[in-house]
């Protein structure tokens, strides 16, 4: 198996890692934002259709990415349901740029936060809730001081996982962002256009590079979930 040196200088490579960031930390605080009020929302009351929600909100997590990927399109393209009215009322367009990038991969991402934060906060006793109630505390309060500390440590090694899914994160990217280098190249796809260019070397040391790094987060996250006795 042959592997090639990078220079850490190289545009080549700076910038599909810089944009993997970029497009990974943006994703994953999207989808912690999102995925925690909905894990609150299902985990805390009951009504007609919480399986269907509950079933939508994860349907991301096992759907092939390029019909996930088609779904965006629906929603995000030039012609679609919300990307014609955001390019005719802002002059906004999502298809082709690091943002439609940020949204594909917060899609992929928020089951992972969206179960591990639900699984924690049905963990959290309700009489620490209805304590803070009973002092005089309101819902967001209590939320904030009761809630979310409790379940810190799942909604914590969930945007962790969320992180590594955003990372490498490809078909829905393709299909709504593109390949372009410098633009819309990121780590993921540039393997794919190294492998396609016939450089096995330089393909198979940013495999390397990006397996490491999701070795490293499932470590950690497996240390996050360890029971404390």
């Amino acid at each position: 198996m042959d592997f090639v040196w990078i220079d850490f200088t190289d545009a080549a490579f700076v910038q599909p890692l810089l944009l993997t960031l970029k497009v990974a930390s943006l994703a994953t605080a999207a989808a912690l934002v999102l995925g925690v009020a909905a894990a609150y929302a299902l985990s805390r009351r009951s009504f007609i259709g919480r399986d269907f929600l509950d079933a939508v909100c994860t349907l991301p997590m096992v759907m092939p990415p390029t019909v996930l990927g088609y779904y965006l399109l629906v929603f995000i393209g030039r012609k679609g349901v919300i990307g014609e009215w955001l390019l005719e009322t802002f002059g906004i367009r999502l298809m082709f740029t690091w943002q439609g990038a940020v949204i594909a991969a917060a899609v992929v991402a928020f089951p992972l936060v969206f179960k591990s934060a639900r699984a924690a906060l049905e963990g959290v006793g309700r009489q620490y809730e209805n304590a803070a109630r009973t002092l005089g505390q309101g819902e967001l309060s209590v939320f904030l001081r009761v809630s979310f500390p409790l379940a810190f440590r799942g909604i914590l090694s969930g945007c962790m996982l969320a992180f590594a899914r955003a990372m490498g994160e490809f078909g829905a990217t393709l299909m709504v962002a593109g390949n372009l280098p410098g633009r819309t190249q990121t780590l993921s796809l540039a393997v794919y256009s190294a492998v396609q260019a016939g450089n096995d070397g330089l393909a198979n040391t940013l495999v390397l590079v990006i397996s490491l790094v999701c070795v490293i987060i499932l470590m950690t996250t497996g240390k996050l979930l360890q029971p404390r006795f």
